[in-house]
């Protein structure tokens, strides 16, 4: 309601949508960035109203779409929005509020994973795991969009239908929701036994013995059918940040000369708060724009549930935190 006035390297956003994510607490707490209550609500989409002195990129009436650092001290469920010009980029004419917001998170994963932790390529074979999320789908299309054969795995028959129905299929969707399908067998048997080149992983089971508290957590695979599964010179990306490998996974991964990557789409934005600078946001620029361009040649179609009113956030975000969401939830102004 009592806006800060507008700083040099400011852009004041009428915000149009506003899509929701899960809220990593223990990293904001190890970041010290942790508080009381936290904003919610990081990927926006709006007009711009006003610019700062120092500002080069934009003027008042462009279409941006971006993401809020982590340590923001506004939400972007507000209808007026002051954010440093190097976390947006122009929203092309031909996308949809809801679609910006909705794809921009998923798609700096996807470039994270396939472009600067494995150099995704033409002829290399990559493993979705939970491919019908709102991630895995981004993820499937910027994977096929480089080249690459892909493999995926589905929780449920209807997230089958829905990887059979994408625009470019994929190879192979191996449906493990009645828990009688090996992945790693039929893996290799996909790729004549060399294995896979690329492994984008959603949880893995640590222990084969562990108590499966949920029945996602049944669905996973287990750590060893992915070291088995991997191809000579093989990435394995995984989001499991607290993935413990014993000696003889490790010596399965020596002799496959392949390599564990973590997935953290954070990254881009951890050294400006420890360091108060923009280093790495500016690297994320050229992503932010590649995936709106994308998004507007209807190479990435996102995953998105219907657009929800602002009186609906809370329960949505409470479904969103819980991880009980299967579709990315956008607030629509």
């Amino acid at each position: 309601e009592n806006l800060p006035p507008t700083r040099d390297n400011d852009v004041k956003v009428q915000v149009r949508a506003c899509a929701l994510s899960w809220i990593d607490t223990k990293l904001l707490s190890e970041i010290k960035v942790a508080k009381e209550l936290l904003p919610v609500g990081r990927e926006i989409s709006g007009v711009v109203l006003e610019v700062g002195r120092k500002v080069t990129f934009f003027q008042p009436d462009d279409e941006v779409v971006g993401i809020l650092p982590l340590d923001s001290e506004e939400s972007g469920l507000c209808e007026v929005i002051l954010v440093h010009e190097h976390y947006l980029v122009r929203k092309p004419e031909k996308v949809c509020w809801v679609e910006a917001a909705g794809t921009v998170r998923d798609g700096v994963r996807a470039y994270t994973a396939l472009h600067y932790l494995s150099q995704v390529s033409p002829g290399k074979t990559v493993l979705v795991m939970d491919g019908a999320s709102p991630f895995g789908t981004i993820a499937i299309q910027l994977a096929q969009h480089r080249g690459a054969k892909v493999i995926s795995t589905a929780y449920s028959l209807e997230d089958k239908q829905y990887l059979e129905r994408l625009r470019l299929p994929v190879a192979r969707v191996i449906d493990v929701s009645n828990g009688k399908i090996d992945v790693a067998e039929s893996c290799l048997e996909e790729t004549g036994g060399l294995g896979v080149d690329i492994v984008l992983d959603a949880g893995v089971k640590l222990y084969s013995t562990e108590e499966e508290s949920t029945s996602k957590s049944q669905l996973l695979p287990h750590k060893h059918d992915i070291i088995t599964l991997l191809g000579v010179g093989g990435h394995w990306i995984t989001t499991e940040k607290n993935l413990q490998l014993d000696p003889p996974d490790s010596h399965s991964l020596f002799l496959k000369g392949a390599t564990v990557s973590f997935l953290n789409d954070e990254i881009w934005n951890l050294s400006n708060i420890q360091q108060g600078k923009y280093l790495d946001i500016l690297l994320m620029i050229p992503i932010l724009e590649d995936i709106m361009e994308k998004l507007s040649s209807s190479i990435f179609r996102p995953q998105l549930d219907e657009p929800i009113p602002l009186y609906e956030a809370k329960v949505s975000m409470e479904i969103v935190q819980k991880n009980q969401a299967r579709k990315r939830q956008v607030i629509q102004f």
